[in-house]
């Protein structure tokens, strides 16, 4: 199952194009309200998450994905059990996923030292030890950052490519006229 954190005052695309990528993938991913189960979005639209924290299974995690926006991060970064859910992924070897502000969570954990990893332009200092990179989606071992809304069917679509395979990945891109970012 792959898990995408919502807290209020996350970016709503950065959450919720990597969820239909991964659906289109038949790939088992549910949102989990970390501040409630209707989260509201940086933007005002407020989402209704699929399960709540209570429903959280951290035994079968195949990913976690971290969404950007403001203030988002922060109530994420704040969460003990986004902490906890991030500490067990590390230890299990599974995939976390970060787009925007939230690769910040990553480098102040320090996670990030000595990968390659990118975050939304100003955020760069955050990432503790990253080598920052100047493409728009990042993979560095089991870890994806991506740089922020633009490039969110991207995020999605890499992360599809890393539990199902690039064959797939490419199939949906097709399918939905995704153009690849030469960056």
């Amino acid at each position: 199952m792959v898990y995408v954190f919502l807290a209020d005052g996350f970016e709503i695309i950065e959450a919720l194009a990597p969820v239909d990528m991964l659906r289109r993938a038949k790939i088992d991913v549910k949102t989990v309200g970390v501040t409630g189960n209707t989260v509201k979005s940086s933007c005002g639209v407020e989402v209704n998450a699929d399960i709540n924290f209570d429903e959280f299974c951290e035994e079968d995690v195949e990913a976690v994905i971290l969404p950007g926006g403001m203030p988002g991060t922060l109530n994420l970064e704040k969460s003990e059990k986004v902490q906890h859910a991030i500490d067990s992924a590390v230890e299990n070897n599974k995939l976390i996923c970060a787009i925007c502000a939230a690769p910040s969570i990553l480098g102040h954990k320090g996670l990030l030292q000595g990968k390659n990893a990118i975050a939304f332009p100003g955020f760069e200092s955050e990432l503790a030890g990253a080598e920052i990179s100047d493409k728009f989606v990042v993979t560095d071992g089991k870890f994806i950052t991506a740089k922020g809304a633009g490039v969110a069917t991207e995020f999605g679509l890499e992360i599809v490519k890393q539990l199902k395979g690039e064959e797939l990945s490419e199939s949906i891109r097709n399918t939905i006229q995704c153009q690849r970012k030469m960056n």
